[in-house]
């Protein structure tokens, strides 16, 4: 297995709370998982590989320990697809306090 090596950009998984540790208010398919958290930083420890418990340092100088998940992991969220009607709420907006309309 390939080894990541000290400062590299990586990400680890810590949890917060295992299943019994969380209330018993929240919805039982929520309750039965552990709640995890994910960060991503330059890794400070030695070399490691996938699966190794590490330390980052984030890049506000924060440190945690983690599992480490990733290197050089991707963004993989977006912001979905275009709203055709905000993309038209721009130039309306000008051409009202342009005084085109509205007045």
């Amino acid at each position: 297995m390939k080894l990541v090596q000290q400062g590299a950009w990586v990400e680890i998984q810590q949890t917060l709370l295992e299943p019994s540790q969380r209330l018993e208010t929240i919805p039982q398919d929520t309750r039965a998982v552990p709640l995890t958290m994910r960060v991503t930083g330059f890794l400070v420890t030695a070399s490691a590989k996938l699966g190794d418990t590490v330390i980052i340092q984030t890049p506000a100088g924060r440190r945690w320990e983690g599992v480490l998940l990733a290197e050089a992991p991707e963004f993989t969220h977006g912001f979905g697809p275009a709203v055709p009607e905000l993309q038209r709420i721009g130039p309306e907006l000008r051409r009202i306090l342009q005084g085109g309309e509205g007045r």
